[in-house]
């Protein structure tokens, strides 16, 4: 009698022990296969910005050689003013959101598509622009001022979960939707409340800046990350 009780006891223990194994396998495979979706959609999404801004490159260089084509009527216009028009850079989206450019980080891997603003929805797919101090609000990436983006770190190493390990002197690429990719260095690494958005308004003193922010593992303060165009850093 006694040794049935017991075997029935062992026998709970193994089932419970096996639900458990399955329930972490089916964690972790489920957060594997969300990991790689998200990897993928953001990769498709990368490869259609850099057609796009590739295209605006090819179109501007089009332009310019029409320009110097020369043509007798032209000699006729010569002193007819050209009202010159400013063209928007072909938009690219991704789930509704805008794309404003590229965010490389060699040290960690990082390569994620910029997304216009910060939302529940964004930082589940990519990285967000927080706010910023530049000029061009609409497209303020390369700019001079500071612009702050945000990424979560999900501790499974998508988007900003590795920043704890950059240190000063690493490097940052940004490229923007005028095809331009400017290299940062990281000259500044601290930890701040969640609440503390005092860096957001920060001076450059009119240079190129970033700043990166995202989570610590255990979500109860910030990691702030500040970095400047590597032609400033050098001087």
């Amino acid at each position: 009698m006694l040794s049935s009780k017991y075997s029935n006891v062992l026998t709970m223990l193994l089932v419970v022990f096996i639900v458990a194994i399955v329930g972490l396998i089916g964690y972790f495979g489920y957060d594997l296969l969300n990991s790689k979706k998200v990897q993928s959609d953001a990769q498709t999404t990368l490869d259609e910005f850099e057609r796009a801004i590739q295209r605006e490159g090819a179109e501007e260089d089009d332009d310019e050689n029409i320009g110097n084509v020369t043509n007798p009527l032209d000699q006729l216009q010569q002193n007819t003013p050209v009202e010159e028009t400013e063209t928007e850079p072909e938009k690219v989206y991704m789930e509704g959101y805008e794309v404003k450019g590229r965010i490389q980080i060699p040290k960690t891997q990082v390569d994620y598509p910029i997304l216009e603003t910060v939302t529940k929805k964004t930082l589940e797919m990519a990285v967000g622009i927080a706010y910023t101090t530049a000029e061009n609000s609409d497209y303020p990436l390369n700019e001079p001022g500071n612009t702050v983006i945000y990424g979560h770190n999900f501790r499974n190493g998508l988007f900003f979960s590795n920043n704890k390990r950059l240190s000063n002197g690493d490097k940052v690429l940004i490229t923007d939707v005028n095809n331009r990719t400017v290299t940062y260095i990281i000259y500044n690494i601290y930890q701040t409340n969640a609440t503390d958005a005092s860096f957001f308004t920060r001076d450059t003193e009119g240079r190129r800046e970033i700043s990166l922010q995202t989570c610590t593992d255990d979500s109860k303060a910030r990691i702030i990350i500040w970095a400047a165009e590597e032609s400033a850093v050098q001087q």
